[in-house]
């Protein structure tokens, strides 16, 4: 991959089949962090952060029941 200057930043364009692998589509966000360097070349290690919907579904998922009866009580949660 090439960087290239885009507007005042730098890009980088993502082959389609990096692209397929990743599952990602045009307006996911990517978390780019540096990886081990190999000899002569940047290397960086590139993911997709889940979007606000998959992580609403991820936190469904874990939510328990409450008690029967159960009432929140916010004076009560606010008392510190």
């Amino acid at each position: 991959m090439q960087v290239a200057k885009w507007g005042n930043s730098l890009g980088v364009r993502l082959p389609m089949a990096l692209v397929h692998q990743l599952g990602i589509s045009e307006g996911d966000e990517l978390v780019v962090l540096p990886a081990t360097r190999r000899a002569g070349a940047a290397a960086v290690h590139v993911s997709r952060e889940p979007s606000k919907i998959e992580r609403l579904q991820a936190m469904r998922r874990h939510r328990g029941a409450l008690p029967e009866g159960f009432k929140f009580d916010r004076d009560e949660a606010n008392e510190r």
